[in-house]
């Protein structure tokens, strides 16, 4: 080695080539990656892993911002998801400009549709999506009359409102969304509350004084889409002051170029007797399978 270092330099300064032959190759580490290397690694990672690694140097960082990185990570139908995000012109031309890694951040972060009343955001880990369904885009039977419902304000729903209900003899609550979902499965999920949640003192308090009725008969849960899936399940209303994921059922989505149409509800329609004492929040629809940080999930029975 030292031979042929000291003939590529022509015999000038013989000792420092010697030397350096004699300490051997330069180090190599992971900033002297190529960039398209580095590219191929984070093709095989989550997103928020991409990102943490991009901090590493700069190999990993020019990487990160590549288009085709990007691109493996959105869902088949971005280009359909990503119609929901701006209005007009401007928004048309915001979108074609756009590059993926821009996309995906923008599609990461709540995206607004059917009058505000209705979101969908991708999920970081799974790319599919999540989407929730305020209770004012669902339809509740007796809602317009302040005898049985009202809409409270709360910071503890992400539609900053929910739907109470005093007392009713036929409850139920109805709802339905058309989308082109990413392929996967997912679940859809009724989130409520039992008792009228408040604070005081900056505590917060709930007051069971309504809530009655749902020991007596369980709550039926159904969903339907429109190419023939189904599921039915039923389950008695639990642990008064905490919000409660209910399970209503699964669906398959296979073809993400095509409108798929869901239909569910929630119900207890025995007139025998009467209940209340409840809040509805929202639908949620999740991959499935995704953990939740805020609120226990109840499986119900099929």
């Amino acid at each position: 080695m030292g031979a042929w270092v000291s003939g590529l330099l022509g015999g000038a300064d013989s000792a420092a080539a010697a030397a350096a032959a004699a300490a051997g190759p330069a180090a190599v580490g992971l900033g002297d990656l190529p960039e398209l290397c580095a590219a191929q690694v984070l093709l095989r990672l989550d997103p928020p892993e991409i990102c943490r690694l991009a901090r590493l140097n700069h190999a990993f960082r020019g990487a990160a911002g590549a288009d085709f990185v990007w691109e493996a990570k959105l869902p088949e139908n971005y280009r359909y998801l990503m119609e929901f995000v701006g209005t007009g012109e401007e928004g048309r031309r915001r979108r074609r400009r756009a590059g993926k890694k821009e996309i995906y951040a923008r599609l990461s972060k709540p995206v607004p549709f059917g009058d505000g009343q209705k979101e969908f955001w991708l999920d970081k880990s799974k790319g599919m999506i999540c989407m929730a369904l305020s209770s004012k885009a669902l339809v509740i039977t007796g809602i317009d009359d302040r005898r049985y419902w009202q809409h409270m304000p709360t910071s503890e729903s992400r539609f900053q409102s929910v739907a109470y209900l005093q007392q009713i003899w036929w409850f139920e609550v109805v709802g339905e969304v058309d989308f082109c979902f990413p392929v996967g499965t997912y679940s859809l999920y009724f989130r409520v509350h039992l008792g009228k949640f408040y604070k005081r003192f900056g505590r917060r308090h709930c007051s069971s004084e309504h809530v009655h009725g749902w020991n007596k008969k369980p709550v039926r849960f159904q969903l339907s889409t429109s190419d023939g899936q189904q599921a039915l399940s039923q389950c008695y209303l639990e642990e008064p002051g905490s919000w409660v994921l209910y399970h209503a059922g699964d669906f398959v989505a296979s073809k993400p170029d095509q409108l798929m149409k869901l239909k569910f509800s929630m119900a207890q329609i025995d007139c025998t007797h009467t209940k209340g004492g409840l809040c509805v929040d929202s639908v949620l629809i999740y991959p499935k399978g995704k953990g939740f940080q805020h609120g226990r999930v109840v499986r119900s029975r099929r």
